[in-house]
Protein backbone atom coordinates (compact mmCIF):
# COMPACT_ATOMS: atom_id res chain seq x y z
CA UNK A 1 0.00 0.00 0.00
CA UNK A 2 1.34 3.44 -0.86
CA UNK A 3 1.89 6.10 1.80
CA UNK A 4 -0.89 8.18 0.24
CA UNK A 5 -3.31 5.24 0.56
CA UNK A 6 -2.33 4.82 4.21
CA UNK A 7 -3.04 8.51 4.84
CA UNK A 8 -6.47 8.21 3.22
CA UNK A 9 -7.32 5.10 5.23
CA UNK A 10 -6.50 7.01 8.40
CA UNK A 11 -9.49 9.18 7.48
CA UNK A 12 -11.70 6.08 7.77
CA UNK A 13 -12.83 7.12 11.24
CA UNK A 14 -16.10 6.51 13.08
CA UNK A 15 -17.21 8.09 16.36
CA UNK A 16 -19.79 6.08 18.30
CA UNK A 17 -22.18 8.02 20.55
CA UNK A 18 -25.30 7.38 22.61
CA UNK A 19 -24.18 4.46 24.79
CA UNK A 20 -22.52 4.21 28.21
CA UNK A 21 -19.41 3.08 26.36
CA UNK A 22 -17.12 0.07 26.15
CA UNK A 23 -16.61 -2.52 27.44
CA UNK A 24 -20.31 -3.34 27.57
CA UNK A 25 -21.64 -3.42 31.14
CA UNK A 26 -25.21 -2.18 30.78
CA UNK A 27 -27.42 -3.52 28.00
CA UNK A 28 -28.13 -4.16 24.36
CA UNK A 29 -26.87 -0.88 22.92
CA UNK A 30 -23.54 -1.18 24.72
CA UNK A 31 -23.14 -4.77 23.54
CA UNK A 32 -23.89 -3.69 19.97
CA UNK A 33 -21.46 -0.77 20.19
CA UNK A 34 -18.72 -3.03 21.51
CA UNK A 35 -19.12 -5.67 18.83
CA UNK A 36 -19.43 -3.17 15.99
CA UNK A 37 -16.45 -1.17 17.28
CA UNK A 38 -14.20 -4.23 17.48
CA UNK A 39 -15.31 -5.43 14.04
CA UNK A 40 -14.65 -2.06 12.41
CA UNK A 41 -11.28 -1.83 14.18
CA UNK A 42 -10.34 -5.22 12.71
CA UNK A 43 -11.31 -3.88 9.29
CA UNK A 44 -8.90 -0.98 9.49
CA UNK A 45 -11.17 1.76 10.82
CA UNK A 46 -10.11 4.19 13.48
CA UNK A 47 -12.89 3.82 16.06
CA UNK A 48 -13.63 6.33 18.81
CA UNK A 49 -16.29 5.48 21.43
CA UNK A 50 -17.72 8.02 23.87
CA UNK A 51 -18.01 6.66 27.43
CA UNK A 52 -20.01 8.08 30.32
CA UNK A 53 -18.09 8.56 33.56
CA UNK A 54 -19.24 9.65 37.01
CA UNK A 55 -18.65 12.83 38.97
CA UNK A 56 -16.72 15.90 37.92
CA UNK A 57 -13.40 16.21 36.19
CA UNK A 58 -11.80 16.61 32.81
CA UNK A 59 -12.49 14.62 29.67
CA UNK A 60 -9.99 11.76 29.45
CA UNK A 61 -8.86 9.61 26.54
CA UNK A 62 -7.41 6.10 26.46
CA UNK A 63 -7.37 2.96 24.32
CA UNK A 64 -9.22 -0.30 24.95
CA UNK A 65 -8.50 -3.28 22.66
CA UNK A 66 -7.45 -0.92 19.87
CA UNK A 67 -10.58 1.23 20.26
CA UNK A 68 -10.08 4.83 21.36
CA UNK A 69 -12.27 5.92 24.28
CA UNK A 70 -13.30 9.44 25.20
CA UNK A 71 -14.64 9.39 28.77
CA UNK A 72 -16.81 12.32 29.81
CA UNK A 73 -17.76 12.52 33.51
CA UNK A 74 -21.21 13.83 34.46
CA UNK A 75 -22.47 14.70 37.93
CA UNK A 76 -26.20 14.14 37.46
CA UNK A 77 -28.13 10.90 38.11
CA UNK A 78 -30.36 8.92 35.74
CA UNK A 79 -31.91 10.42 32.65
CA UNK A 80 -30.63 13.93 33.39
CA UNK A 81 -27.07 12.66 33.53
CA UNK A 82 -27.49 10.73 30.29
CA UNK A 83 -28.92 13.82 28.59
CA UNK A 84 -25.98 15.94 29.74
CA UNK A 85 -23.52 13.26 28.61
CA UNK A 86 -25.13 13.09 25.15
CA UNK A 87 -24.87 16.86 24.75
CA UNK A 88 -21.22 16.97 25.80
CA UNK A 89 -20.37 13.98 23.59
CA UNK A 90 -21.94 15.60 20.53
CA UNK A 91 -20.18 18.90 21.17
CA UNK A 92 -16.85 17.06 21.48
CA UNK A 93 -17.45 14.96 18.35
CA UNK A 94 -18.35 18.05 16.34
CA UNK A 95 -14.80 19.33 16.71
CA UNK A 96 -13.99 16.78 14.01
CA UNK A 97 -15.41 15.87 10.62
CA UNK A 98 -15.62 12.14 11.26
CA UNK A 99 -18.71 10.02 10.62
CA UNK A 100 -20.93 9.68 13.69
CA UNK A 101 -22.85 6.52 14.62
CA UNK A 102 -25.47 7.32 17.26
CA UNK A 103 -27.36 4.69 19.24
CA UNK A 104 -30.83 5.83 20.27
CA UNK A 105 -32.93 8.94 19.81
CA UNK A 106 -33.55 9.88 23.47
CA UNK A 107 -31.87 13.23 22.91
CA UNK A 108 -32.53 13.54 19.19
CA UNK A 109 -32.96 17.30 19.42
CA UNK A 110 -29.21 17.58 20.06
CA UNK A 111 -28.49 15.99 16.67
CA UNK A 112 -29.13 19.35 15.05
CA UNK A 113 -25.50 20.07 15.99
CA UNK A 114 -24.12 17.45 13.57
CA UNK A 115 -26.37 18.87 10.84
CA UNK A 116 -25.14 22.37 11.57
CA UNK A 117 -21.52 21.28 11.15
CA UNK A 118 -22.20 19.05 8.11
CA UNK A 119 -21.14 15.88 9.94
CA UNK A 120 -22.70 12.61 8.67
CA UNK A 121 -24.74 11.02 11.45
CA UNK A 122 -26.20 7.52 11.17
CA UNK A 123 -28.74 6.87 13.95
CA UNK A 124 -29.96 3.52 15.28
CA UNK A 125 -33.58 4.38 16.12
CA UNK A 126 -34.14 1.51 18.58
CA UNK A 127 -37.79 0.45 19.03
CA UNK A 128 -40.86 2.63 19.38
CA UNK A 129 -39.73 3.65 22.85
CA UNK A 130 -42.15 6.55 23.29
CA UNK A 131 -45.10 4.13 23.08
CA UNK A 132 -44.04 2.08 26.12
CA UNK A 133 -46.53 2.75 28.92
CA UNK A 134 -43.94 2.10 31.63
CA UNK A 135 -42.33 5.49 30.98
CA UNK A 136 -45.34 7.57 32.02
CA UNK A 137 -46.84 10.41 30.04
CA UNK A 138 -44.13 13.04 30.60
CA UNK A 139 -41.23 10.88 29.43
CA UNK A 140 -43.33 9.42 26.61
CA UNK A 141 -43.90 12.96 25.33
CA UNK A 142 -40.18 13.77 25.55
CA UNK A 143 -39.28 10.59 23.68
CA UNK A 144 -41.93 11.22 21.03
CA UNK A 145 -40.58 14.69 20.29
CA UNK A 146 -36.96 13.51 20.23
CA UNK A 147 -37.83 10.66 17.87
CA UNK A 148 -39.15 13.27 15.42
CA UNK A 149 -36.00 15.38 15.72
CA UNK A 150 -33.68 12.38 15.26
CA UNK A 151 -35.59 11.30 12.16
CA UNK A 152 -35.29 14.84 10.80
CA UNK A 153 -31.62 15.48 11.59
CA UNK A 154 -30.11 12.02 11.00
CA UNK A 155 -28.51 11.42 7.61
CA UNK A 156 -29.57 7.78 7.73
CA UNK A 157 -31.77 5.83 10.15
CA UNK A 158 -31.26 2.22 11.18
CA UNK A 159 -34.22 0.05 12.18
CA UNK A 160 -33.44 -3.25 13.91
CA UNK A 161 -36.51 -4.97 12.46
CA UNK A 162 -38.51 -4.70 9.19
CA UNK A 163 -41.62 -3.62 11.12
CA UNK A 164 -39.66 -0.80 12.73
CA UNK A 165 -38.48 0.25 9.28
CA UNK A 166 -42.10 0.33 8.08
CA UNK A 167 -42.98 2.48 11.08
CA UNK A 168 -40.09 4.86 10.36
CA UNK A 169 -41.46 5.44 6.86
CA UNK A 170 -44.00 7.67 8.64
CA UNK A 171 -41.12 9.73 10.06
CA UNK A 172 -38.62 10.02 7.18
CA UNK A 173 -38.19 9.22 3.47
CA UNK A 174 -37.75 5.52 2.69
CA UNK A 175 -34.41 6.20 0.99
CA UNK A 176 -32.79 7.16 4.30
CA UNK A 177 -33.88 4.08 6.29
CA UNK A 178 -32.32 0.59 6.43
CA UNK A 179 -32.96 -2.51 8.52
CA UNK A 180 -29.98 -3.96 10.39
CA UNK A 181 -30.90 -6.42 13.14
CA UNK A 182 -29.35 -6.98 16.55
CA UNK A 183 -26.69 -9.68 16.94
CA UNK A 184 -25.43 -12.21 19.46
CA UNK A 185 -22.48 -14.49 20.08
CA UNK A 186 -22.93 -18.21 19.34
CA UNK A 187 -23.25 -20.39 22.43
CA UNK A 188 -21.79 -23.82 21.70
CA UNK A 189 -20.24 -25.42 24.79
CA UNK A 190 -20.76 -24.09 28.33
CA UNK A 191 -19.48 -25.36 31.67
CA UNK A 192 -22.52 -26.50 33.72
CA UNK A 193 -20.92 -25.76 37.11
CA UNK A 194 -22.51 -22.31 37.41
CA UNK A 195 -25.91 -23.79 36.63
CA UNK A 196 -25.39 -26.54 39.17
CA UNK A 197 -24.37 -23.97 41.79
CA UNK A 198 -27.88 -22.53 41.48
CA UNK A 199 -29.31 -25.96 42.34
CA UNK A 200 -30.30 -26.72 38.74
CA UNK A 201 -29.63 -29.72 36.52
CA UNK A 202 -28.75 -29.49 32.85
CA UNK A 203 -31.90 -30.23 30.85
CA UNK A 204 -34.07 -29.92 33.96
CA UNK A 205 -35.46 -26.40 33.59
CA UNK A 206 -36.86 -23.74 31.25
CA UNK A 207 -35.63 -20.12 31.27
CA UNK A 208 -37.47 -16.80 31.19
CA UNK A 209 -35.27 -13.68 31.08
CA UNK A 210 -37.01 -10.30 30.93
CA UNK A 211 -37.75 -7.13 32.84
CA UNK A 212 -40.82 -7.96 35.01
CA UNK A 213 -43.34 -5.54 33.49
CA UNK A 214 -46.79 -6.25 31.97
CA UNK A 215 -45.71 -5.68 28.36
CA UNK A 216 -43.35 -8.67 28.67
CA UNK A 217 -46.18 -11.11 29.52
CA UNK A 218 -44.43 -12.46 32.62
CA UNK A 219 -47.75 -13.10 34.40
CA UNK A 220 -49.18 -15.10 31.48
CA UNK A 221 -46.02 -17.17 31.12
CA UNK A 222 -45.73 -17.99 34.82
CA UNK A 223 -49.46 -18.75 35.11
CA UNK A 224 -49.39 -21.01 32.05
CA UNK A 225 -46.33 -22.90 33.25
CA UNK A 226 -47.86 -23.27 36.73
CA UNK A 227 -51.14 -24.68 35.45
CA UNK A 228 -50.02 -28.24 36.27
CA UNK A 229 -46.98 -30.11 37.68
CA UNK A 230 -44.17 -30.17 35.12
CA UNK A 231 -41.38 -32.25 36.62
CA UNK A 232 -38.96 -29.44 35.82
CA UNK A 233 -38.34 -25.87 36.91
CA UNK A 234 -39.07 -22.51 35.35
CA UNK A 235 -36.18 -20.14 36.14
CA UNK A 236 -37.32 -16.50 35.96
CA UNK A 237 -34.44 -14.03 35.91
CA UNK A 238 -35.16 -10.44 36.88
CA UNK A 239 -35.45 -8.09 39.84
CA UNK A 240 -38.73 -8.73 41.65
CA UNK A 241 -39.97 -6.60 44.55
CA UNK A 242 -43.45 -7.88 45.46
CA UNK A 243 -43.73 -5.58 48.48
CA UNK A 244 -43.53 -2.45 46.32
CA UNK A 245 -44.77 -3.54 42.89
CA UNK A 246 -48.29 -5.05 42.58
CA UNK A 247 -47.43 -6.67 39.25
CA UNK A 248 -44.45 -8.43 40.78
CA UNK A 249 -46.68 -9.65 43.59
CA UNK A 250 -49.24 -10.92 41.06
CA UNK A 251 -46.59 -12.88 39.18
CA UNK A 252 -45.12 -14.49 42.28
CA UNK A 253 -48.52 -15.36 43.75
CA UNK A 254 -49.47 -17.23 40.56
CA UNK A 255 -46.24 -19.26 40.55
CA UNK A 256 -46.13 -22.91 41.48
CA UNK A 257 -43.39 -24.38 43.64
CA UNK A 258 -41.53 -25.34 40.46
CA UNK A 259 -40.98 -21.67 39.52
CA UNK A 260 -37.73 -20.21 40.80
CA UNK A 261 -36.87 -16.50 41.15
CA UNK A 262 -33.08 -16.24 41.60
CA UNK A 263 -33.10 -12.48 40.91
CA UNK A 264 -31.25 -10.57 38.22
CA UNK A 265 -28.02 -12.19 37.02
CA UNK A 266 -25.54 -9.97 35.17
CA UNK A 267 -22.74 -12.49 34.68
CA UNK A 268 -22.78 -12.97 30.89
CA UNK A 269 -21.18 -16.41 30.95
CA UNK A 270 -23.59 -17.67 33.60
CA UNK A 271 -26.59 -16.40 31.64
CA UNK A 272 -25.25 -18.09 28.51
CA UNK A 273 -24.78 -21.32 30.46
CA UNK A 274 -28.36 -21.10 31.77
CA UNK A 275 -29.65 -20.78 28.22
CA UNK A 276 -27.42 -23.52 26.85
CA UNK A 277 -28.37 -26.10 29.48
CA UNK A 278 -32.07 -25.24 29.53
CA UNK A 279 -34.84 -27.26 27.88
CA UNK A 280 -36.43 -24.22 26.25
CA UNK A 281 -36.85 -20.45 26.50
CA UNK A 282 -40.03 -18.46 27.15
CA UNK A 283 -40.24 -15.03 25.49
CA UNK A 284 -43.17 -12.75 26.28
CA UNK A 285 -42.14 -9.40 24.78
CA UNK A 286 -45.03 -7.74 22.99
CA UNK A 287 -43.42 -4.53 21.70
CA UNK A 288 -40.16 -3.43 20.15
CA UNK A 289 -38.15 -4.75 17.25
CA UNK A 290 -35.45 -7.42 17.34
CA UNK A 291 -35.18 -8.31 21.01
CA UNK A 292 -31.65 -9.14 22.24
CA UNK A 293 -32.83 -11.77 24.72
CA UNK A 294 -34.67 -13.69 22.01
CA UNK A 295 -31.68 -13.58 19.66
CA UNK A 296 -29.38 -14.79 22.46
CA UNK A 297 -31.72 -17.71 23.16
CA UNK A 298 -31.64 -18.66 19.48
CA UNK A 299 -27.83 -18.44 19.52
CA UNK A 300 -27.91 -21.14 22.22
CA UNK A 301 -30.13 -23.34 20.04
CA UNK A 302 -33.12 -23.02 22.36
CA UNK A 303 -36.60 -24.14 21.46
CA UNK A 304 -38.74 -21.06 22.06
CA UNK A 305 -42.29 -20.28 23.18
CA UNK A 306 -42.90 -16.66 22.15
CA UNK A 307 -45.67 -14.10 22.28
CA UNK A 308 -47.53 -14.15 18.99
CA UNK A 309 -46.74 -10.81 17.36
CA UNK A 310 -45.14 -9.54 14.17
CA UNK A 311 -41.85 -8.73 15.87
CA UNK A 312 -41.22 -12.17 17.34
CA UNK A 313 -42.49 -14.06 14.30
CA UNK A 314 -39.93 -12.39 12.01
CA UNK A 315 -37.07 -13.01 14.43
CA UNK A 316 -37.77 -16.61 15.52
CA UNK A 317 -39.67 -17.85 12.43
CA UNK A 318 -39.91 -21.66 12.63
CA UNK A 319 -37.89 -21.90 15.86
CA UNK A 320 -40.82 -21.08 18.13
CA UNK A 321 -44.32 -21.98 19.22
CA UNK A 322 -46.48 -18.86 19.62
CA UNK A 323 -48.93 -17.98 22.39
CA UNK A 324 -51.63 -15.37 22.95
CA UNK A 325 -52.64 -16.24 26.54
CA UNK A 326 -51.80 -18.43 29.53
CA UNK A 327 -53.81 -21.33 28.10
CA UNK A 328 -51.57 -21.38 25.03
CA UNK A 329 -48.50 -21.33 27.26
CA UNK A 330 -49.83 -24.31 29.23
CA UNK A 331 -50.45 -26.25 26.02
CA UNK A 332 -47.08 -25.43 24.46
CA UNK A 333 -45.07 -26.23 27.60
CA UNK A 334 -46.83 -29.59 27.82
CA UNK A 335 -46.03 -30.30 24.17
CA UNK A 336 -42.37 -29.41 24.50
CA UNK A 337 -41.84 -31.45 27.65
CA UNK A 338 -43.52 -34.50 26.15
CA UNK A 339 -41.86 -34.40 22.73
CA UNK A 340 -38.07 -34.56 22.45
CA UNK A 341 -38.27 -34.52 18.66
CA UNK A 342 -40.27 -31.26 18.74
CA UNK A 343 -37.71 -29.64 21.05
CA UNK A 344 -34.88 -30.75 18.79
CA UNK A 345 -36.61 -29.50 15.65
CA UNK A 346 -37.41 -26.10 17.13
CA UNK A 347 -33.90 -25.76 18.59
CA UNK A 348 -32.29 -26.57 15.24
CA UNK A 349 -34.53 -24.05 13.49
CA UNK A 350 -33.63 -21.39 16.07
CA UNK A 351 -29.93 -21.96 15.58
CA UNK A 352 -30.19 -21.98 11.79
CA UNK A 353 -32.13 -18.71 11.83
CA UNK A 354 -29.53 -17.15 14.14
CA UNK A 355 -26.63 -18.25 11.96
CA UNK A 356 -28.32 -16.90 8.83
CA UNK A 357 -29.32 -13.47 10.16
CA UNK A 358 -28.05 -12.53 13.61
CA UNK A 359 -24.32 -13.21 13.99
CA UNK A 360 -22.28 -10.18 14.97
CA UNK A 361 -20.05 -10.65 11.93
CA UNK A 362 -23.06 -10.31 9.64
CA UNK A 363 -24.62 -7.44 11.60
CA UNK A 364 -21.38 -5.45 11.94
CA UNK A 365 -20.62 -6.06 8.27
CA UNK A 366 -23.94 -4.45 7.38
CA UNK A 367 -23.06 -1.47 9.57
CA UNK A 368 -19.70 -1.12 7.79
CA UNK A 369 -21.33 -1.20 4.36
CA UNK A 370 -23.76 1.55 5.38
CA UNK A 371 -21.17 3.73 7.10
CA UNK A 372 -18.82 3.43 4.11
CA UNK A 373 -21.33 5.38 2.01
CA UNK A 374 -20.36 8.47 3.99
CA UNK A 375 -16.63 8.23 3.42
CA UNK A 376 -15.03 10.73 1.07
CA UNK A 377 -14.78 9.24 -2.47
CA UNK A 378 -10.98 9.06 -2.37
CA UNK A 379 -11.12 7.30 1.00
CA UNK A 380 -13.61 4.78 -0.39
CA UNK A 381 -11.21 3.99 -3.24
CA UNK A 382 -8.26 3.52 -0.89
CA UNK A 383 -10.32 1.30 1.41
CA UNK A 384 -11.40 -0.86 -1.55
CA UNK A 385 -7.74 -1.33 -2.59
CA UNK A 386 -6.76 -2.28 0.96
CA UNK A 387 -9.53 -4.85 1.51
Amino acid sequence: MTSSSQTLLHKKTIRILGTHGVPANYGGFETAAENIALFLRSRGWRVVVYCQGEGNGPVTEDVWQGVERVTIPVDLPGWKGTSKFDWLSIRHACQFKDINLTFGYNTGIYNFWQRLYGIPNVINMDGIEWARSRWGFAKQAILYVNERFAALFGNHLIADHPEIETYLWTRAPKRKISTIAYGADPVQVMDPSGVEALGLKSGGYITLIARPIPENSIAELVKGFSARPRGCNLVVLGSFNPDQDPYHAQVMESASEEVLFPGAIYDKLLVQALRFHGLAYLHGHTVGGTNPSLVEAMAAGNAVIANDNKYNRWVACDGALYFTDAQDVDKHVSSLLADQELRSRLGAASLARFEAEFTWERVAGQYEALLSRYLEPETQSAAALAS
